[in-house]
């Protein structure tokens, strides 16, 4: 099914409107997917996010660490962290050498979240699994142009 039947519409300027078009229902249809596929785990996206920087930092890394290296950047990260501190998920400590900042640090219960997950990880991808390597490849390169 194409952009046109989705949102049913047959009528754009030029190829670059449609493809604008186009990438907010996808972007919209992958949040959604994402939304329900992390449902069952009782976590969010952003919060998947934050599991998933702090396990590649491989160390403790403070709210502001941890927004910059976040897919949403707006997302209130004092707030979701403070979230996942109550399920247990990570841990909020004063940091040892700067007393303003808090050091965030993922709890075992996170880490066994994250393996959780990762076990499922081709559903996760499943959406982007109907592209080949190469064609994953091109898209990518066109993504990172569109921001240049």
């Amino acid at each position: 099914m194409g952009i046109e039947q989705d949102i049913q519409s047959t009528s754009w300027r030029n190829e670059q409107q449609k493809s604008a078009v186009n990438l907010i229902f996808t972007f919209n249809w992958l949040q959604e997917y994402m939304r329900e596929f992390f449902e069952p785990f009782g976590i969010t996206q952003q919060q998947f996010n934050i599991l998933r920087i702090l396990r590649g930092a491989g160390k403790p890394l403070s709210t502001l660490q941890i927004r910059e290296r976040m897919l949403d950047r707006a997302s209130d990260t004092s707030r979701i962290v403070d979230r996942m501190v109550k399920k247990g998920l990570v841990e909020k400590r004063v940091c040892p050498n700067d007393k303003r900042l808090v050091d965030i640090t993922l709890t075992e219960q996170g880490t066994g979240l994250l393996i959780e997950i990762d076990m499922k990880e081709a559903d996760l991808n499943m959406p982007l699994l109907k592209l080949t390597e190469q064609e994953a490849s091109v898209l990518n390169d066109f993504l990172d142009r569109i921001r240049t």
